[in-house]
């Protein structure tokens, strides 16, 4: 079997200010950011329209600095913000088996915010806290990553 490809990345939050974040950090470092994704742009559920305070908000972006890839967000509106806890582990791997396994493990003792599950972005994608207060989110990488 050959090496399984695995990163663990920064993956920072923001409260609305997430493009003006990006924009100053790639200035910083001299890069680009991959394509901005907003919440507007996801698929939406009829059931529960999407505010428009949301719309504009950064759903997911990507800087490489430095070799290293860093994550971005805004928060949903409403949603908790806390500066200082507003930075996560980001853990995507092509090995579905070791997403599970971690998971699993983490959660122990911890808070889950989303089950494991499939999402637009991913076969197998579960967000939680660990027992040390520790933010993780795990995602499949099964080629659909930005």
């Amino acid at each position: 079997k050959g090496v399984i490809e695995m990163a663990v990345e920064v993956y920072l939050v923001f409260n609305g200010n997430c493009r003006e974040a990006i924009e100053f950090y790639a200035k910083a470092f001299n890069t680009e950011a991959s394509q901005i994704m907003t919440f507007g742009e996801s698929p939406q559920n009829p059931d529960f329209p999407l505010p428009d305070e949301a719309k504009d908000r950064v759903m997911h972006a990507r800087l490489t600095v430095s070799g290293s890839t860093i994550m971005f967000s805004d928060t949903f509106p409403g949603s908790p913000f806390e500066t200082g806890n507003n930075i996560t582990l980001a853990v995507v791997s092509k090995d579905i088996d070791e997403i599970k396994n971690a998971y699993e493990k983490l959660k122990e003792g911890g808070k889950v915010e989303m089950e494991l599950q499939e999402t637009f972005w991913s076969k197998c994608y579960g967000k939680l806290t660990d027992k040390f207060g520790i933010g993780w989110q795990l995602s499949h990488d099964d080629g659909r990553q930005q």
